[in-house]
């Protein structure tokens, strides 16, 4: 091999069903390339906890790569000022990469890739890497394209790997290398291939069993979950294994209720409701491949204006601190910031709580959680914000009571008292509602609301009519249906425009 070749690792940091790396090895010698951006490190959605994930990531990386014969290259810089001074210290000639449909900084950022490796003669191959596709004319057949493309053989790690002369490193990067403010997570997700395989045999072969049933309350949502969210963000393992061995395991338990051996388990219920989620993944980033500027804009125009004037900052910093006076969302905040992550259920009332309580426009709201979350992932951050918001034109209003949640979900108050101490005496019977303690029973253990505990910055039921008063003013209008139509043909099963990406 006389030929090098980068392959540029971004949001793909593993050996196995890579086929970047997989062609490239066949071809050339490689430089295994991973970029630590400015303009992605100093984004409004970025925080020293998601470059604590990548940097365990690239470890994991670069010791496999090294146990092939290759090693990780890490540079800084801008992508373009990085491959062109890599291109004059070895003249590669091809660069090798996965798709990727993240934020409009790595969205402009690999437009100039493109017209930098065109000017330079240098050929860029892409391989697609979810069921997410590029140039995407419409939704009709999606499902089936989705699916072939996930039930397509995995890609084994190459057996070896030729590296040219020794190509400078600049190692890994800390947050004070790169100055950010680090981290302070509580327990932590490990990043890396092996804590990736490791999380999901867990969860195929014991956690998940409950899954279905567990995977809403916030107390067993924990352990219940699969917990695989922050892998497939930064791609650790492949989506497509990760279907591929849910099914295998989904065949294993029929064949075992077929022999009368599995009567009474609920395995088959979760593993579906857990592979309906693994679709619902690619689905909701094809949103933002198709249409990008939903990182910025209302999917439904037609809802421009409705909440921007009425922002509050004082309610907007006692929601993202976790003094809102309803007990079951300041805990979720609070987990939330302290571990980065939470469930689905419990981020949506987050969400719906900020966009409806509180009338928050979700774009600020939206930034803030993105710094939060482990596992963010834009395509599905941006599509979801908006569909909790009620700003898709298309779905359903979803307001969530903070009050019943509590009921369905935490009615003795575990998760509360965990995250929110200062109401640890609280009766069950007030955990939802401590306002409603009478006085004496407020000043008996020691939680006084308005005071140890703050008091709800707005009444549940006055905010929710005033929410919906607003939403359906604009929703009921000729025009918002008629926009809604496009939207549903833009982003539905049916028919829709083709994207606006490469």
């Amino acid at each position: 091999m006389t030929a090098t070749h980068v392959v540029w690792f971004k949001r793909d940091l593993r050996t196995i069903d890579h086929e970047a790396l997989a062609q490239a090895a066949e071809e050339a010698r490689l430089i295994c390339l991973y970029i630590y951006e400015p303009a992605v490190l100093t984004h409004s959605d970025y925080d020293a906890r998601h470059l604590n994930f990548t940097n365990q990531c690239l470890a994991a990386l670069d010791e496999r790569l090294q146990q092939l014969g290759g090693r990780l290259v890490t540079r800084f810089g801008s992508a373009v000022e990085v491959l062109n001074t890599l291109h004059k210290e070895c003249e590669f000639t091809t660069l090798h990469s996965h798709l990727e449909t993240g934020n409009d900084v790595t969205y402009q950022r690999d437009l100039a890739v493109a017209r930098w490796a065109k000017s330079m003669n240098v050929e860029w191959r892409e391989y697609a890497q979810h069921g997410v596709f590029r140039r995407l004319k419409d939704r009709d057949g999606w499902s089936r394209r989705w699916l072939q493309q996930m039930r397509r053989p995995l890609l084994a790690e190459p057996e070896s790997i030729a590296v040219p002369k020794q190509v400078p490193s600049d190692g890994l990067k800390t947050a004070a290398d790169l100055g950010l403010v680090g981290h302070t997570l509580v327990d932590p997700q490990q990043g890396g291939m092996t804590a990736a395989y490791e999380t999901l045999h867990s969860f195929l072969s014991d956690r998940g069993q409950g899954y279905r049933f567990e995977m809403s309350s916030p107390n067993t949502a924990w352990t219940g979950c699969s917990r695989i969210s922050p892998h497939l963000a930064y791609g650790t393992i492949s989506m497509r294994e990760i279907l591929q061995k849910t099914e295998a395991r989904q065949a294993r338990v029929r064949a075992s209720r077929a022999l009368g051996r599995t009567k009474g388990d609920t395995w088959l219920e979760s593993l579906a409701s857990f592979s309906k989620r693994l679709r619902w993944h690619c689905h909701f980033i094809q949103k933002l491949e198709s249409q990008p500027e939903l990182e910025f804009e209302n999917m439904a125009r037609v809802y421009d204006g409705m909440r921007e004037p009425h922002f509050r900052d004082d309610f907007f910093e006692a929601w993202k601190a976790g003094l809102t006076g309803y007990p079951l969302v300041d805990a979720c905040m609070r987990a939330l910031r302290q571990t980065g992550w939470l469930n689905f259920r419990m981020r949506a009332m987050l969400v719906s709580f900020a966009s409806y309580h509180l009338w928050l426009h979700w774009r600020p709201t939206a930034l803030f959680l993105a710094r939060q979350f482990v596992d963010y992932e834009p395509g599905i951050h941006y599509s979801q914000f908006q569909m909790q918001s009620g700003t898709t034109g298309i779905n359903s209003v979803r307001i969530y009571s903070p009050i019943k949640q509590v009921s369905d979900h935490d009615p003795q108050g575990h998760f509360i008292r965990t995250w929110v101490p200062e109401l640890e005496a609280v009766p069950s019977e007030f955990i939802a509602e401590p306002q409603k303690m009478p006085s004496s029973l407020q000043l008996s253990i020691g939680c006084i609301i308005g005071k140890d505990y703050p008091a709800p910055l707005v009444g549940h039921r006055a905010a929710v009519a005033a929410a919906k008063s607003r939403v359906y003013a604009v929703r009921t209008r000729a025009d918002a249906r008629a926009e809604a139509k496009q939207v549903y043909y833009r982003h539905g099963s049916r028919r829709g425009p083709s994207s606006r990406r490469r």
